[in-house]
């Protein structure tokens, strides 16, 4: 990566490795290939200096800052920055002033560049909509919120959002390898790792450069005490991180997408992948009470009358892990996502209630008048149940009658299938009501 111009290694030692190697250039960037390759929008940006404002949506340590900061040098823009968490709309107007003198007098764009964006409320989102309208700036946004939720749409409308990636096994390999050949202290020193150090630093880095250089750093410190060679082994890096840090943002994508697959696992009838999901959300913190009302959900919409006890079960779940709290939630949590993800499946019940609704919604509804209630004599003589026939005094408490209106005569809801107890559930409905 490259190095800023002409740092002395005193004044370097005073910046973490993270910012020393930040590159200044496309060709010293690692990742995010399907949004810089030559023909794709920001390299053709800057290269016909025309740029737009931009929303760079990813997760952490994929290089959102960096590339900023690489297209205000690649463009010769004038750039500022300001994080959302300590900057409000004083902050943002003074340096759109700046940017509206940049305009009239030097016919120059500045360059914004908003870290956590979606950290703004309304009012300081809509205090950059003119100057991004009017070309006064060309603002750069990062957020690893997803903007469609968090970025208001009169700002949305006005930006180009590009989707980063966490970097792959390969990107962060080159990452490490860079700082050390690179950095202007590493290279200095006699740093070697070998790859079984390096295999545990990327998994730990978990597609973030950010934490693969932090923990990089701290091997460096541990293994500079031994020796003139800085040899990094393995326990060097699982000394530097205790514990594998857990990208899990409780109100983040990730969030949505683990417990997206979490569901998709149990409906799947994997309790392998349901687990490894559950231990993710575990992990990360999550509410175990979400956890268990998901799981109530999907009794009923995936596994339904297959396996009626999954139901009961899930609701004892939820019961159980609101008294007895973690860690030991997580015992009774693993019982039933391995319950759950093992029982017969069946989403009868979940299409008949949308084909009743659907039905209504298309057709009306009604009441037919022998299934009324009729509890006054007025009532009675309307004709308010009249021929109704009660169940209980015929035999096998079944009488075969229509409780169907008129105009729907026929429909059919709930459809139960071959598996479970639904199997014996069809073959009543059949002897009782015929195929």
């Amino acid at each position: 990566m490259e190095l800023f111009n002409n740092p002395s290694q005193a004044s370097s030692k005073l910046k973490p490795l993270a910012e020393r190697v930040r590159p200044t250039s496309f060709d010293r960037f690692f990742g995010q290939k399907h949004i810089l390759n030559d023909k794709s929008l920001i390299p053709t940006m800057v290269k016909g200096q025309s740029l737009r404002s931009l929303i760079l949506w990813g997760p952490p340590g994929s290089g959102k800052t960096t590339l900023a900061y690489v297209i205000a040098q690649e463009s010769k823009l004038e750039m500022f920055s300001l994080n959302a968490i300590s900057s409000g709309v004083q902050d943002v107007r003074k340096v759109i002033e700046k940017g509206n003198l940049q305009a009239r007098h030097y016919s120059r764009q500045i360059l914004l560049f908003i870290d956590e964006i979606h950290r703004f409320n309304k009012s300081q989102q809509d205090s950059l909509l003119h100057a991004v309208e009017h070309g006064d700036i060309v603002l750069i946004g990062a957020t690893t919120e997803n903007p469609s939720f968090e970025v208001n749409s009169p700002l949305l409308s006005r930006c180009q959002v590009l989707k980063l990636k966490a970097l792959d096994s390969d990107e962060i390999r080159k990452v490490i390898h860079s700082a050390i050949h690179e950095d202007i202290i590493l290279k200095n020193m006699d740093v070697q790792i070998d790859e079984e150090a390096l295999d545990v630093l990327v998994q730990w880095a978990n597609g973030d450069a950010r934490i693969a250089l932090n923990t990089l750093e701290s091997s460096v410190e541990m293994a500079e005490e031994e020796g003139s060679i800085v040899a990094i082994s393995k326990d060097h890096v699982q000394q530097a991180t205790q514990k594998k840090a857990i990208l899990y943002d409780k109100k983040g994508d990730f969030h949505y997408d683990v417990i997206s697959a979490f569901i998709k696992s149990m409906r799947g009838s994997d309790p392998q992948a349901a687990l490894y999901y559950l231990a993710i959300m575990l992990e990360g913190g999550e509410d175990i009470e979400f956890i268990g009302r998901r799981m109530i959900v999907l009794a009923s919409e995936d596994i339904g009358n297959a396996d009626p006890q999954a139901l009961v079960l899930s609701v004892s779940c939820l019961t159980a892990i609101q008294n007895i709290g973690m860690p030991e939630a997580r015992i009774i949590l693993s019982q039933t996502v391995s319950y759950l993800a093992c029982a017969p499946k069946s989403n009868a019940s979940y299409i008949a209630i949308k084909k009743a609704m659907k039905t209504i919604k298309e057709k009306g509804y009604d009441v037919p008048m022998h299934l009324r209630n009729a509890p006054t004599k007025l009532m009675k003589q309307m004709g308010h149940g009249k021929g109704y026939q009660y169940p209980h005094d015929h035999e096998g408490h079944f009488v075969y009658e229509s409780y169907l209106p008129d105009s729907i005569q026929g429909e059919v809801f709930y459809e139960p299938g071959d598996l479970g107890h639904e199997k014996a559930i069809k073959k009543r409905l059949e002897d009782l009501w015929g195929p």
